[in-house]
């Protein structure tokens, strides 16, 4: 294993190489959090600027309520969008992306771009394996 600086490397090659062993754990989480789907998606529409929670709820299908609020803490807590409350009455609150946010914003609609346009072949790669496991069972 590669040693810099006294540091453990959590790899001697690959994409792991240069992070130390220390720090692999809370990359992971990161990874995680940005990494599903709700955040993904809140992350790209986010794009055109600040948003209300309920115009969020409304460009993201099947997200829950809970699970909106739930992930929008999460990602505020990470800075990678920012939460305005306005002294209004009534009361308004807007979601934006952080300039954190914004450098993760390409990399996220690159993915969902993938996701969109090989959705058929992942979708008839897991039909064949389905059927073939039903055949063995």
């Amino acid at each position: 294993m590669q040693e810099s600086a006294g540091i453990g490397m959590a790899a001697s090659a690959g994409p792991c190489a240069n992070i130390p062993v220390d720090h692999m754990d809370f990359i992971r989480q990161v990874l995680d959090r940005v990494g599903d789907k709700w955040s993904m998606l809140i992350i790209a529409v986010l794009e055109g600027g600040p948003m209300r929670y309920t115009d969020l709820q409304r460009q993201i299908p099947g997200i829950s309520q809970r699970m909106l609020t739930h992930t929008l803490h999460r990602l505020t807590e990470d800075g990678l969008i920012s939460r305005t409350a306005y002294a209004e009455v009534p009361p308004r609150v807007e979601y934006a992306l952080t300039p954190l946010g914004s450098g993760l914003h390409g990399i996220v609609k690159q993915l969902i771009g993938w996701a969109a346009d090989h959705h058929g072949e992942i979708r008839a790669n897991r039909s064949r394996a389905d059927t073939a496991t039903a055949s063995s069972a």
